[in-house]
């Protein structure tokens, strides 16, 4: 069901119906524009596992990435969010794993994600936390952190993908201007505006992989290399080991991952008008715990709602449960089928990461809406300024100056993303309010 005029301005809504054919298509779409084989493959190449050990590692996250977004999509948040590794823990997932094996990894994610999981139920206190220390000033705050973190992420995997940089560069301009180009379309063409939205990241992906193919013929050859069938398996790297240090370290850690998530919460509510009561964000977090859990077993990384998806709810309209459902059981498939991950992988990087940018000023800009209606006066240009700030301060960190510091904060310094979040929550607790100051603009204003 297509709605020409949504309040909401989606053109499929959050519980509309979509056909099965159409779901899997638009559901392709966001599998397509994920980049989340590229953490594992870094945590990969820091813990030097083998070529064989990374492709079981990559498969068994895209696997786990299916599970945790049809638990959460289905029962959990109820809103269309698509689960992917995050990029938080790479810096203590890598440290813990040098230090005391791949077990003690394993060992580190299982309490943390029930830690999770508890918090949403039956403890039932994150909503309220969150309610407390999250308002919309700290939540739209991280949204713009988040996008502003992600971009130099693109940025590099352009500049070091294969091939010469001026050749990604074009490659990565190229797939991001059919994306904007598609994007205009679809709200100037009044008969087949839809349709450029609908198909805007798939059209994207295929210019620029045909335009890659003339500077270097797309390898695929481990498309071909690469099984038909390969059943994953529980603790497939090995029994978990339990090291006190290191589970609490994680715990910190699914902490900042979920305060990142929940920016994502954020943006889908504001991109779909749906409400974020009390019971939803208690089920929402006890989704992202279980997922977790559930990736864990099976040798994944800790999961969080990916913002990049949530930013391609703005580009394409499609908010619908149904078609991020759809991209869960791609996902989970993909997880059995060592050769659908293949093909996937095999998309040139510079295409991926150029849609990747266009994306990441989606989320930006999402962010900058939700504290659009918020008065910014000294105390709230501080707690939004300063954090940014502290984002690209440790974006642009030398990783030399990481090997200088002790372990707990080589683990938090890994992240912008961790240290702008934390950073906005706690000016945003410790800097009194003016209690005089009018909080928002009236809505003649803000209009």
């Amino acid at each position: 069901m297509l709605s020409k005029k949504r309040p909401d301005g989606l053109l499929i809504g959050v519980n509309d119906k979509v056909s099965y054919p159409k779901a899997i298509g638009l559901g392709l779409q966001h599998v397509l524009a994920m980049d989340l084989y590229i953490a594992p493959i870094i945590i990969a190449g820091l813990l030097s596992l083998s070529t064989e050990n990374t492709s079981f590692f990559v498969q068994m996250c895209f696997l786990a990435t299916g599970i945790a977004t049809l638990i959460q999509t289905g029962f959990g948040l109820k809103l269309p969010v698509v689960q992917g590794p995050s990029y938080v823990p790479i810096g203590a997932i890598a440290a813990i794993g040098g230090k005391l094996g791949l077990g003690a990894i394993v060992g580190s994610l299982i309490p943390g994600a029930i830690l999770i999981a508890l918090l949403g139920y039956p403890m039932k206190i994150f909503a309220k936390t969150v309610r407390k220390i999250v308002p919309p000033l700290v939540g739209g705050t991280v949204i713009i952190i988040v996008g502003i973190a992600l971009m130099p992420v693109g940025l590099n995997n352009i500049y070091f993908a294969e091939g010469t940089i001026g050749q990604n560069v074009i490659v990565a301009s190229i797939a991001a201007a059919v994306l904007v180009t598609c994007m205009v379309l679809g709200k100037r063409l009044p008969r087949f505006g839809s349709f450029f939205r609908l198909v805007s990241v798939i059209l994207a992906i295929v210019a620029g992989s045909i335009a890659a193919s003339f500077f270097n013929p797309i390898d695929f050859s481990p498309v071909k290399d690469a099984a038909w069938i390969a059943l994953p398996s529980l603790m497939p790297f090995g029994k978990p080991v339990f090291d006190i240090g290191a589970i609490i370290t994680m715990m910190l850690v699914y902490l900042i991952i979920l305060l990142e998530t929940t920016g994502t919460w954020f943006v889908v509510s504001q991109i779909t008008d749906e409400e974020l009561d009390e019971k939803r964000l208690n089920r929402a977090s006890f989704g992202e715990g279980l997922g977790c859990f559930i990736g864990s077993l099976f040798g994944s990384t800790p999961l969080t709602g990916y913002s990049s998806n949530a930013g391609l709810l703005a580009i394409t309209g499609v908010g619908s449960r149904m078609v991020i459902m759809a991209s869960g059981v791609i996902l989970v498939l993909i997880g059995f089928i060592p050769k659908l991950s293949a093909v996937i992988i095999c998309i040139p990087e510079a295409v991926i990461n150029g849609i990747f940018g266009i994306v990441c000023v989606a989320i930006v800009t999402n962010g900058m809406k939700i504290i659009q209606p918020i008065i910014i006066d000294d105390r709230n240009m501080i707690v939004i300024g300063v954090p940014i700030l502290l984002t690209i301060a440790v974006t642009v960190l030398p990783k030399e100056v990481l090997a200088t510091v002790p372990d707990w904060a080589n683990y938090l310094l890994s992240s912008g993303i961790a240290v702008g979040a934390l950073a906005t929550v706690l000016l945003n607790l410790v800097i009194p309010k003016d209690k005089k100051a009018p909080q928002a603009r009236p809505a003649e204003a803000v209009e």
